[in-house]
């Protein structure tokens, strides 16, 4: 064990979100023999997950936000003899460059670059180099890096990363066992959503969209999971008449992959993406989506096939393919099924495997 390295994963925060839970998935399949990962994250409020990595065996570091948090970085990072860091999310990345010294570096890229704020975009770009290896979550994000921003010899790899859900939505009892738990109507034709209550999620066009399902299907449901700084806005959007008593705010839940089977449709109305892990976990389940055409979206859902793909900031289309799925319960089922069959190309262990070999190639050439 003693040839091991250890490698740091550096976060932005350790909440519900997708790229952080992707820690906890890569971090159950990682090979312990060959890499020693400990995890550092800046935002001390968002620790939901730090529990799930210590029980793996994690070392967990808080950087403790505010301006500090760098000057700790580059401490931790003197301190503990890292052969290998990677970085998640810009900001943080931009200070492991920063102050890494000679230690190579991996970077997944989770976002869409022209989405990233000018600030973040530029100090983002002007550090870029510094990688030694960039992992993109989708084709889509991989062909937004600007490449003379890349080293030279650098070339993004495309990993789906993938869910790890273990067998939480197993067995013929899994649909009313999750109905249950939300206390759902066992009959109602009921659209899931999860995901961070943010613009960028655009969940105020998902409760647009939802009001035109109703125009046609008044006992339809909509399922929010999630939680965030637009909570109030749309739990005020959907008091007001056309949406009353007919939206469930289920919170940031720790159990998603149990509640899912509790849907007969999954909907990401988001205006901008990656690659959602919410939405493979969905197909994993065997849930038919309902997704806007940005990010790696359309990468995994064929529209027709796995679900239906609209233009973003179009509740007109978005409700429109809604009702589709609601009248014809046949093509739901056809969707969900060719959606299980897509989702055996998710594999998280497979995924780390990939990253493994990222990590291999970065250390080899760094030599």
């Amino acid at each position: 064990m003693g040839d091991r390295v250890r490698v740091l994963w550096l976060a932005k925060g350790l909440g519900r979100g997708g790229a952080e839970q992707l820690l906890v998935n890569c971090a159950r399949r990682l090979d312990g023999e060959r890499y020693e990962v400990e995890v550092a994250y800046v935002l001390p409020w968002k620790d939901a997950l730090v529990p799930a990595l210590r029980e793996l065996g994690i070392t967990v570091h808080c950087l403790g936000g505010g301006r500090v948090w760098p000057v700790r970085l580059r401490a931790l990072l003197r301190a503990r003899d890292y052969g290998l860091i990677h970085t998640h999310m810009p900001v943080p990345a931009v200070a492991a460059r920063v102050f890494s010294g000679k230690v190579p570096i991996v970077h997944t890229e989770h976002n869409m670059w022209p989405r990233y704020r000018r600030p973040t975009r530029i100090a983002n770009a002007w550090t870029y180099r510094r990688n030694n290896g960039v992992i993109a979550v989708s084709a889509a994000v991989a062909e937004s890096i600007e490449p003379a921003r890349l080293r030279r010899g650098t070339v993004p790899t495309v990993i789906h990363h993938g869910p790890d859900l273990g067998d939480a939505f197993a067995g013929p009892g899994a649909r009313e066992r999750a109905r249950q738990a939300l206390d759902l109507d066992q009959d109602a034709f009921t659209v899931g959503s999860v995901a961070n209550f943010t613009p960028k999620k655009d969940q105020l066009g998902l409760l647009a969209a939802h009001a035109l399902v109703r125009e046609r299907h008044p006992e339809a449901v909509l399922v929010l999971i999630g939680s965030g700084p637009l909570e109030a806005t749309l739990r005020e959007r959907a008091s007001r008449p056309d949406l009353k008593g007919s939206v469930v705010f289920a919170g940031s839940r720790g159990d998603v992959p149990a509640l899912l089977p509790a849907f007969d449709v999954f909907a990401l109305s988001s205006r901008q993406e990656g690659l959602p892990v919410s939405l493979m976990e969905a197909m994993t389940v065997g849930l038919p989506s309902v997704v806007t055409a940005v990010g790696g979206m359309p990468e995994i859902v064929t529209d027709g096939v796995e679900g239906a793909v609209v233009p973003a900031g179009d509740p007109a289309a978005f409700a429109d393919a809604l009702v589709a799925f609601a009248t014809e319960p046949a093509r739901r089922r056809a969707c969900g099924e060719a959606a299980a069959e897509r989702s055996d190309e998710f594999d998280v262990a497979g995924a780390q495997r990939r990253i493994e070999d990222v990590y291999a190639r970065v250390l080899e050439g760094s030599r």
